[in-house]
């Protein structure tokens, strides 16, 4: 059994949360300036010491300090001689920084296919009729074994469709040209906000986020995200996106003793804002599930309220920082905030919310038995790692010594939809990947998990009849890597025909890799 993480104290209990119970998610909430920062810090660290990777997004910048031994704080060393922390020791956290936008951090990137249409379409702001538009040009592409991988790729096919509706309306229903130019619009609005940057490979393995060190401790990935802010959907839809990725690749691990992973997902409220049905119901699904991966889900916010009650009702961790009660609308947010959490009767909680100092909250963590505790009014403990952000010498540093260094900055572009579809494929010498990352050892998941890397296999076999047959994808849901070029024989065009037809004929719909098939993907 894994060691309990302290994770607050008052002067009569020291407050714990089980790693065993961690994967049955969170909830950090508070007002601004209430301390939910620190505590998401504190948490953090506590899972690294335990061996646990962990994955935050930075949206002030300040989360970075982690990578440095605390100190020099006398707010800190206040709060350590007030809770009587003997043990407490000033200490570093292993850190990989990322960022879309690869200024911050190495490149974080996803392929067209991977999002899929449903994420996209929640980017692009797409209303239902331009959903199901969106959807056609995925599928149109997957019949005609055009690969989807970055913007341009995208913008080529839905012209290409846009030109040529009518002839794929008897097979495919009606395309509007009104759809197709909104999703146009949007498309050349996510590219003037640098989107992008976003898609392209290589994209990202989720098996690079569940890294330890040489301690053991976990990787703290961090993503900077102060700049993806200013697109709070894309933001969001990137996380999610992430959440799916975990969730389609884990194998199922049943009861652990931690977690292999856990996922912070600050300003949670942008996930649910605006949100369609059919996306909040499969978001419940996922939270529900991925459990099962053995993944914990925090979610930051700033009322309990901001999150749907299918949703909260699958956290069982939760800390909750001061509320204030300005208005008979906040009035009403601290009095349901009290009554999600489990009733101490020496405490008034919802007197108490509105009165809690700054790194102060009501903690109720689950027991060994999955039990919610009686909330209690506690001290979060103070993080050891330093609050606040590094200078760019020390990020730089960073990225120079990171064992993914150099990966996922070399940009590879295989011939795909637009250049099939520009007429620009010209014979060029084979592009080969980066070589994969070494030294860190992976927390839980197997190298064969990597996306973009081809199944281990003699040379005969990868060139045999079936790697024929689907073209050198590497699959047949399109996820390998093959960088062979796509320019084909007449023998080869027949076979991927014939493969076609054979997928068509028993449903074959691409996962797209973002939440697969609970997305309204088919197998």
């Amino acid at each position: 059994m894994s060691t309990p993480l302290l994770i607050a104290k008052n002067t009569e209990l020291d407050l714990f949360l089980l790693p065993q119970m961690a994967n049955r998610h969170g909830l950090i909430t508070g007002a601004t300036g209430t301390g939910k920062t620190v505590t998401l810090q504190t948490l953090t660290e506590a899972f690294s010491r335990s061996g646990v990777p962990v994955f935050v997004s930075d949206i002030k910048g300040d989360l970075s300090g982690i990578s440095q031994v605390g100190g020099n704080n006398a707010k800190v060393a206040a709060r350590v001689t007030q809770l009587a922390l003997d043990d407490f020791q000033y200490r570093a956290y292993p850190v990989t920084l990322w960022d879309v936008f690869g200024k911050q951090g190495h490149p974080l990137r996803a392929t067209i296919s991977d999002m899929g249409p449903l994420l996209l379409g929640r980017m692009l702001n797409l209303n239902e009729v331009q959903q199901g538009v969106l959807a056609l040009v995925f599928k149109i592409a997957d019949d005609n074994g055009l690969l989807l991988l970055d913007l341009k790729d995208l913008r080529a096919m839905v012209q290409m469709v846009g030109e040529n509706a009518s002839d794929f309306t008897s097979e495919y229903g009606n395309i509007s040209t009104a759809s197709v130019g909104a999703i146009q619009r949007g498309l050349l609005q996510i590219e003037m906000q640098g989107g992008d940057n976003l898609f392209g490979e290589p994209m990202l393995n989720i098996a690079d986020l569940m890294q330890t060190d040489s301690n053991g401790y976990g990787m703290v990935n961090i993503l900077a995200a102060d700049a993806l802010m200013t697109s709070p959907k894309v933001y969001s839809t990137l996380l999610l996106w992430l959440l799916s990725e975990l969730y389609e690749n884990l194998p199922e691990a049943g009861d652990l003793a931690k977690p292999k992973l856990v996922f912070f997902f600050d300003e949670a409220h942008l996930l649910f804002t605006d949100a369609p049905a059919v996306l909040l119901e499969k978001i419940e699904q996922v939270v529900r599930l991925i459990r099962s991966k053995g993944v914990g889900v925090y979610f930051v916010t700033q009322n309990p309220a901001d999150v749907p009650d299918k949703v909260l009702g699958q956290l069982g961790n939760r800390v909750q920082h001061a509320l204030r009660a300005f208005s008979p609308r906040d009035q009403k947010a601290v009095k349901a905030a009290a009554e999600t959490m489990r009733d101490n009767p020496d405490l008034d909680e919802a007197n108490v919310i509105t009165h809690l100092g700054v790194g102060e909250a009501l903690v109720s963590c689950l027991d060994e038995h999955g039990t919610p505790s009686i909330v209690q009014r506690a001290f979060i403990v103070p993080p050891q790692a330093q609050i606040g952000p590094i200078t760019p010498e020390q990020r730089r540093q960073l990225l120079a010594e990171s064992l993914i260094a150099g990966y996922y900055e070399k940009i590879v572009d295989r011939e795909s939809a637009y250049e099939l579809l520009k007429g620009r494929t010209e014979p060029a010498e084979t592009q080969a990947e980066p070589p994969a990352p070494s030294g860190f050892t992976p927390a839980a998941t197997p190298s064969s998990y990597r996306p973009n890397a081809r199944e281990t296999a003699p040379e005969a076999e990868k060139s045999g009849f079936f790697d024929n047959l689907l073209g050198g994808s590497g699959g047949l849901f399109g996820g390998g890597n093959s960088t062979r070029s796509n320019r084909q024989g007449l023998g080869e065009t027949l076979a991927k025909s014939a493969a076609r037809s054979i997928g068509s004929a028993v449903g074959r719909e691409i996962i797209r890799g973002v939440l697969g098939s609970l997305l309204g993907g088919k197998k």
